[in-house]
């Protein structure tokens, strides 16, 4: 996978190790819930096998899928910042291997070494803004009148 929101391509290899020093392996079986949106932001995963499809709650219509995420891919940015509620919602579409983090230890991790709270932090940030923008082509192309045009 070439995306930048990746963990190989988000942090250098040294930063990388240290992060996966705080990771579990979990599993999960298809259709799992991982996440709802509103809902405390206390962990986040990275994913080895699978899929995962992020969604949002849409009034009046039944949950948007914004993404669908897999190898390499993080799962979850909300922990990172206040207040640590989650913004869309996440399930399993297929059985997914992942590297399961607790958030309070990572933010810790980052807190007593700046240098990789900082590459962090510009790696979450990569994948915020990406997820913004895969949300606004989807709603556009679910909702508005003709698409989004995506060029």
């Amino acid at each position: 996978m070439t995306s930048t929101t990746t963990l190989t391509a988000g942090l250098p290899a040294e930063y990388r190790d240290r992060l996966m020093g705080h990771a579990r392996e979990v599993s999960f079986g298809a259709g799992v819930r991982l996440f709802e949106e509103g809902r405390r932001a206390d962990r986040f995963w990275i994913v080895r096998t699978g899929t995962v499809a992020l969604d949002l709650q849409v009034p009046g219509h039944r949950a948007a899928v914004i993404e669908s995420l897999g190898h390499g891919e993080l799962i979850g940015w909300s922990w990172h910042y206040p207040p640590c509620l989650w913004h869309l919602g996440a399930e399993t579409t297929t059985p997914v291997r992942a590297w399961e983090f607790d958030a309070e230890g990572v933010r810790a991790l980052c807190a007593a070494d700046a240098e990789l709270g900082r590459m962090i932090a510009v790696w979450v940030g990569r994948v915020v803004a990406q997820r913004l923008h895969a949300t606004r082509v989807r709603l556009l192309d679910l909702y508005a009148p003709y698409g989004s045009g995506s060029r």
